[in-house]
């Protein structure tokens, strides 16, 4: 499935300037998340991560991304007992919105 503006269209009931501004702060904050993310997955601060994953399954809701979001829950509690299955799929996910918002 791949990211798309169809929950940021209905939040924004036609109003375009209101759009925007949801998409910006994703813009802005997506990859500062995604970077603390991957900082304490490379410390090995599993838990932190969890709270990471845990803040980034919203964009990842937003975006519409529902089996993702699925994938990054299944993740978040993964990490919280120290595994780290699911994250090269949760990486992945992380990419293709990377992908995606710097398209838009």
């Amino acid at each position: 499935m791949k990211p798309n503006l169809t929950y940021i269209n209905s939040l924004s009931g036609g109003d375009d300037s209101f759009k925007e501004k949801l998409i910006s702060v994703i813009k802005l904050e997506f990859p500062v998340e995604k970077a603390t993310y991957i900082k304490n997955i490379e410390a090995k601060n599993y838990q932190i991560a969890a709270e990471n994953v845990h803040k980034l399954k919203h964009k990842i809701s937003i975006l519409g991304l529902e089996e993702s979001y699925k994938i990054a829950a299944c993740f978040e509690k993964n990490l919280k007992e120290n595994s780290m299955t699911l994250k090269e799929d949760f990486e992945n996910i992380l990419q293709t919105i990377t992908n995606y918002l710097i398209k838009l």
